[in-house]
């Protein structure tokens, strides 16, 4: 999908009836979208959502203004730059790198941060309960849940020995990154588990990544939280399936596409819910006395189809823990 295709798809989008309209009298107020990375792949659907439902309508009470570094993180600060020329009253920034490139690039203007890692880690606020500052948003929480991870996918597939991780250096601030290689090393050695840590820096990597896990003989893995490799949850799916490799996921949308598991927050909604921010905001409350919001329940979820096709077999003790199971 090409930009100018994807805005007019968002543009029809707000055309839909709303329950109610926000009002507005006098200059109507225009945010700056800052996307990791393209119009094809955009992690905030939901967000449209949530703003639709919020009575917001593009062109009639809310004007948008995208800029997309196209997975070239290097570009993120020159557009952040020419959203804060074009003198944007809030900017919306999908995922850390976003976000971080927003707040350099101005201290005055209302940033709103979408499913971050870890805000304070990260500098992007002082703490989660007071941001101080111009930033907000809420986090899916990043390395904290490594170890949960680790711990089900050993529980469902008891016997694995030599476990892959795909990781995206600079998906998230250096702090994150180290937190999310930490947790991993450490649960992996408490449970004996040899683990190869395979770095995917593009999109055009991940199938070489997939190939360093064969020649290794990996048995099993874990994908860690990266924008551009959830953008990529289909193809990572599909390699998962090709290798046969039994892997833990951090987003549902892997086990919709046919992965076998995934625990994490509900990402579509904290994206969705991401739009509250934006409209309390732009009605005038100060973004350093909105708490940043973290997710208050984590979902589980199974596919015994896949399952099945990998020769597996799940306890049914391991399904009764599930939120949800796909058969």
């Amino acid at each position: 999908m090409r930009r100018r295709e994807f805005i007019a798809v968002v543009a029809g989008a707000f055309s839909w009836p709303c329950a109610a309209d926000a009002e507005w009298t006098g200059k109507m107020p225009r945010i700056g979208i800052l996307n990791n990375g393209s119009a094809a792949t955009m992690w905030n659907s939901a967000f449209f959502q949530g703003l639709r439902e919020l009575g917001y309508r593009e062109g009639q009470n809310l004007a948008i203004e995208f800029r997309f570094a196209e997975w070239q993180l290097d570009r993120l600060p020159a557009l952040a730059a020419e959203l804060v020329a074009l003198k944007v009253d809030l900017i919306v920034a999908g995922a850390t790198p976003a976000a971080r490139a927003a707040k350099q690039a101005t201290r005055t203007i209302p940033i709103v941060a979408v499913s971050v890692g870890d805000p304070v880690g990260d500098e992007l606020v002082e703490s989660l309960g007071s941001p101080g500052g111009n930033v907000t948003g809420n986090t899916f929480l990043g390395p904290e849940l490594v170890a949960k991870r680790l711990q089900l996918l050993r529980d469902a597939v008891p016997g694995f020995s030599r476990l892959a991780a795909i990781w995206h250096p600079g998906a998230y601030g250096e702090r994150t990154m180290q937190g999310f290689l930490k947790e991993t090393e450490a649960t992996a050695r408490k449970f004996g588990i040899q683990l190869q840590l395979v770095q995917a820096l593009n999109a055009s990597e991940i199938e070489n990544a997939f190939s360093a896990m064969i020649r290794w003989n990996a048995d099993a893995l874990i994908v860690l939280p990266s924008p551009m490799l959830f953008a990529e949850h289909r193809r990572i799916v599909e390699l998962a399936a090709k290798n046969r490799l039994p892997a833990m996921y951090q987003a549902r949308e892997f086990v919709d596409a046919g992965g076998l598991m995934s625990y994490g927050a509900n990402l579509a909604d904290l994206n969705r819910r991401a739009a509250t921010y934006v409209d309390k905001i732009l009605k005038g409350t100060n973004p350093a006395d909105l708490p940043v919001e973290q997710p208050t329940k984590f979902e589980l979820l199974v596919n015994l189809k896949t399952a099945r096709e990998l020769g597996l077999t799940i306890n049914r003790e391991f399904l009764l823990i599930a939120d949800e199971v796909i058969e």
